[in-house]
């Protein structure tokens, strides 16, 4: 009788260690910036090519240490401090979104933002992969 205990016992024991554990956490709109739609004094603004980086980093961790989600609201660039608020507008639709920056890049050509899956999607530059781009960097 004992036995059939501790192999029970072990057994729920190691079944518990079988939980699903997700590796990210979808973000909306929001996690840039809780309130979107405030207007923010803009610091500085850049202009250049914008692309998108999407399922090969998904659930990767990013240079900040945060885990890439590609249907958040985040940015990747090359010098900003990880936390800026970026609002990116393509210049071409006039259509723009807010980013937070949590990652390093883009390290292809002249490229000056890598933006997120859901990102391009709300800028609409899914066809094209890339975009010509006015960040405006906001003050916190």
């Amino acid at each position: 009788m004992k036995i059939k205990i501790l192999i029970s016992s072990f057994c729920i024991a190691m079944l518990s260690g079988c939980v699903a554990n997700p590796i990210y956490v979808s973000k909306d709109a929001t996690a840039a910036n809780p309130n979107p739609s405030a207007s923010l004094a803009v610091e500085s603004t850049l202009t250049g090519t914008a692309s998108y980086y999407a399922d090969k980093f998904h659930g990767r961790k990013t240079a900040n240490g945060e885990v890439y989600d590609m249907h958040g609201f985040t940015a990747a660039h090359k010098t900003l401090p990880f936390g800026t608020i970026v609002d990116v507008t393509n210049l071409a639709n006039n259509k723009k979104i807010r980013l937070r920056i949590t990652d390093r890049g883009p390290f292809v050509g002249d490229r000056i933002i890598d933006v997120t899956l859901a990102a391009a999607k709300e800028l609409d530059m899914l066809k094209t992969g890339t975009a010509e781009v006015r960040i405006d960097i906001l003050k916190k």
